[in-house]
């Protein structure tokens, strides 16, 4: 994967392997084939929070290789729009959280010089927001009307059984077992976004190799209990 600029860096973990498809086995299955032949064109790829649009564009990127590039615009809110330039010229191109930038004219504008600029070279870009194109409140229709007549690929939020099974395929990515009356604790004391889980899930993995312990019922809730005595604020 090419050196990004801005030190916008994707997630090591963040593979085809590792995300759990369930539902979206088809939509996998079409950016697994993206990934590998890089067709040109415009895809727009949307979906509920918490159902793996960042974790599929980092995928997509990690498979098609050096040339690919992936932008979250999230986390160039903060810089001049004139930033986006720098990522011209990728053969393949992943831009991540479209609403955030939805809308101000001046991101539409280098967000429509970067979609000329895949066109011209016959480039793959991938685009990704929980809305559909006819969703957002886009500001400039040239923008609006190419995204429009993208290929559309829709992600389903796992349900309760299929939202178990990612995060024991979470944990053995980590190269640890998470047993399925743990995985089932966590998602009866939490809220139910696969994210918070993730990250969660995450964080228990880094305590149990410290304490040299299993991810079991007892141990979850005992760290469960600790993190929640830190979080709450001192009495005054």
């Amino acid at each position: 994967m090419r050196q990004l600029p801005l030190s916008v860096r994707p997630r090591d973990r963040a593979l085809f392997e590792s995300y759990y498809a369930g539902p979206n086995a088809t939509v996998v299955a079409q950016l697994l084939t993206l990934a590998a032949h890089a067709p040109p064109g415009l895809t727009w790829l949307h979906g509920p929070a918490g159902s793996g649009k960042t974790h599929l564009l980092q995928a997509i990127c990690a498979r098609a290789g050096a040339a690919a590039l992936y932008l979250p615009l999230s986390q160039l809110a903060s810089l001049e729009a004139a930033a986006l330039g720098e990522w011209q010229g990728a053969s393949c191109l992943c831009i991540d959280e479209l609403a955030t930038v939805a809308g101000e004219l001046s991101w539409e504008r280098e967000l429509f010089a970067l979609y000329r600029d895949c066109e011209e070279r016959g480039a793959t870009l991938v685009m990704a927001a929980r809305e559909t194109p006819a969703q957002l409140p886009f500001a400039l229709a040239d923008l609006a009307s190419r995204c429009a007549a993208g290929q559309r690929l829709g992600l389903l939020a796992l349900d309760e059984p299929e939202q178990c099974e990612a995060l024991r395929l979470r944990a053995r990515q980590r190269g640890f077992d998470l047993p399925e009356e743990s995985a089932r604790y966590l998602q009866r004391r939490l809220p139910r976004d696969t994210a918070s889980l993730f990250a969660l899930l995450d964080e228990l993995d880094t305590a149990a190799l410290a304490a040299q312990r299993r991810l079991t019922v007892p141990f979850i809730r005992d760290a469960l209990a600790r993190r929640l005595g830190e979080t709450r604020p001192a009495p005054g």
